[in-house]
């Protein structure tokens, strides 16, 4: 079965981009910018699609959701806000930055399922001293039971995650996000906080 460090960093980094486009959204409406506002609401909408997605992952999988999640939060409210109030560029660098981080990490999942769905089964010929030894590890998602039925779901679910971030993260280059003030340094200081955000939820 899928690792809980999985479902819980996936589900976190879903509660942050929540709160980033809907923080953005609502500075851009208070700003009077209607045509980057629907932008920031189309993206999400997908991203609600995705969270609900996640939470149901976890009840699934008993799996208990990051214990900081108050603060993926609270840090994509902040960061949402404060790249919106810089202007539309930042707010896209920012988006940019996000789903690069989020597209490559749904693309290891991908490729770690990859590999767990494409084991060769071990030999039904062994003798009795090994199958024993066998019979001590085999369970639920062990190689020598079979693959763990949500594997093959899993795949195509996070596929599609991975597809919908990097179609956000093209729509923020179409739309200048490169034309962002100290656009390096923008998006290297929100792509090293997301990356850093995703170890600590894989262990909290």
């Amino acid at each position: 079965m899928p690792s809980t460090s999985m479902l819980r960093v996936d589900h976190a980094g879903e509660i942050a981009a929540n709160t980033i486009y809907q923080a953005q959204a609502n500075v851009f409406g208070l700003l009077g910018d209607t045509k980057t506002k629907k932008m920031m609401l189309d993206m999400w909408d997908t991203e609600k699609k995705h969270l609900k997605v996640a939470e149901m992952l976890l009840a699934q999988h008993r799996t208990r959701p990051s214990a900081l999640l108050p603060v993926w939060s609270l840090a994509g409210k902040i960061l949402g806000a404060a790249t919106a109030l810089i202007g539309k560029e930042a707010a896209m660098a920012c988006t940019e930055a996000v789903e690069t981080v989020i597209g490559e990490h749904y693309e290891d999942q991908l490729v770690h399922l990859r590999k767990i769905t494409t084991q060769t089964p071990p030999s039904p010929v062994m003798d009795h001293s090994q199958s024993a030894r066998e019979s001590d590890t085999s369970g639920p998602g062990c190689p020598t039971s079979g693959l763990h039925p949500s594997l093959p779901l899993l795949s195509e679910v996070i596929t599609e995650f991975r597809d919908d971030e990097l179609e956000h993260l093209d729509t923020a280059v179409e739309h200048d996000a490169q034309q962002a003030p100290a656009h390096a340094l923008l998006s290297a200081i929100v792509g090293y906080g997301c990356k850093g955000a995703i170890q600590i939820a894989k262990r909290l």
